[in-house]
C-alpha cells in the first residue's frame, strides 16, 4: 500500500491517524467536509501540521455526496480507505438524528460502493463502544450489538451491518475498530477531558450528568491511532475492541485536571441522560493477539498531556466558539 484515503481527516482522530500514516512513508488523501458541529478553526489548525508533508492531499468534500467521491476515487490511487468520517456525540444525535444517518449510514455505503467499483479490498471502519449499551463488562466483540441506546450508536451498527454485507458479497478486507472514549491533545471541545479543562481553568462550572461515579474506559489519542493503522494488517471482516482496558471514575478524572490546573473544579449536578451507560470497559485481548496492541497511555500520563497542550494554547482554545 502506498496511498491511504482519511475521510474525517480534519477531525480529532482523523488528523493523528493520518499523521501516524505519514510518519510511516505512506500518502494520505485526507477528506473532510470541515461542518461547524463545533468551531472549524479547530479542524484548520489540525490541518495546517499535517499540509506541511508534501504526502499529504487534503479535500473538502461530504461522504455523503456519491458524485463527488467518486471523482476522488478516480483521480487518486487509493489503495485503502480509513473511514473515521462520522456524526459522533450521543446526545446530540437525539436531538438531531437525520444528519447521522446522512453521514454514519449513507456516507459509509458511498465509500464501500466506491471501492468496488474500483477494486480496492482494504476497508476500516470506526465504529465506537456505545454499541455494547447494558451489556456485561469487559464489553467483548462477540456481545450482542444490537440494541444501540441512541440513534448515533443505531447509525454506527447500521454501517458495521454494511461492512459485513461488502466482505460477504465482493470479498472485501473490512476491520472494524471499536473506539472506547477517546481524548487527548486538541480533542473534541464537546468531550468531557476538553471541556472539563477549559471550564475548570477559567472558573466556569463544569456539567456532570448523574453523580460523577460513573466510569469510562478513557483512552488516549496516540494509542488509538496507532491501533487503528495497525487494522491495516488485517484481512477478513474483523471487529477489534481498541480501549485502555482500565474503566475509571469520572469524579477521579476530575480530580487530576484539579491537580493539574491547581484549580478547584465547580460543578452543576444534571439529570443522567437515559441514552448515557453507567460504565464502560473494554476487552483488549483481541486487539492483544491479532493487532499486537496494547495501549501505552495511563490516564493520568494522558491527562498531564492534554493539559500541557491547553496551557501551550491556550489563548486559542478560549477564543474557540462554545459547542451548543
Amino acid at each position: 500500500m502506498k496511498t491511504i484515503l482519511v475521510t474525517g481527516v480534519a477531525g480529532f482522530i482523523g488528523h493523528k491517524v493520518a499523521e501516524v500514516l505519514l510518519q510511516r512513508d505512506l500518502s494520505v488523501v485526507g477528506v473532510d467536509n470541515m461542518n461547524d458541529y463545533y468551531d472549524p478553526r479547530l479542524k484548520e489548525w489540525r490541518l495546517n501540521s499535517l499540509k506541511k508533508n508534501p504526502r499529504f492531499h487534503f479535500i473538502q468534500s461530504d461522504i455523503d455526496d456519491y458524485r463527488v467521491l467518486k471523482d476522488i476515487f478516480e483521480n487518486h490511487p487509493i489503495d485503502a480507505v480509513i473511514n473515521l468520517a462520522a456524526r459522533a456525540g450521543v446526545r446530540a444525535s437525539v436531538a438531531d438524528p437525520w444528519v447521522y444517518l446522512d453521514t454514519n449510514i449513507k456516507g459509509t455505503l458511498n465509500l464501500l460502493e466506491c471501492c468496488k467499483e474500483r477494486g480496492i479490498s482494504k476497508f476500516i471502519l470506526a465504529s465506537t463502544s456505545s454499541l455494547y449499551g447494558f451489556n456485561e463488562m469487559p464489553f467483548e466483540e462477540k456481545q450482542r450489538t444490537d440494541t444501540p441506546l441512541s440513534p448515533y450508536g443505531a447509525t454506527k451498527k447500521g454501517a458495521e451491518v454494511l461492512c459485513y454485507s461488502y466482505h460477504y458479497l465482493y470479498g472485501m478486507d473490512i476491520i472494524i475498530p471499536r473506539y472506547f472514549t477517546v481524548y487527548g491533545p486538541a480533542g473534541r471541545p464537546d468531550m468531557s477531558i476538553f471541556k472539563f479543562i477549559k471550564n475548570i481553568d477559567l472558573g466556569k462550572a463544569i456539567p456532570v450528568f448523574g453523580d460523577g461515579k460513573q466510569r469510562r474506559d478513557f483512552t488516549y489519542i496516540d494509542d488509538i491511532a496507532e491501533g487503528t493503522v495497525r487494522c491495516l494488517d488485517l484481512s477478513g471482516f474483523e471487529i477489534v475492541n481498541l480501549g485502555n482496558d482500565n474503566s475509571v471514575e469520572l469524579m477521579y478524572v476530575i480530580n487530576l485536571i484539579e491537580k493539574g490546573l491547581g484549580k478547584e473544579a465547580k460543578i452543576e449536578y444534571l439529570p443522567r441522560h437515559p441514552a448515557d451507560v453507567e460504565a464502560t470497559w473494554a476487552s483488549i485481548e483481541k486487539a492483544k493477539s491479532r493487532l499486537s496492541w496494547i495501549p501505552r497511555t495511563a490516564i493520568e500520563e494522558g491527562v498531564e498531556r492534554t493539559i500541557k497542550w491547553y496551557k501551550d494554547n491556550r489563548d486559542f482554545v478560549i477564543s474557540l466558539k462554545e459547542v451548543e
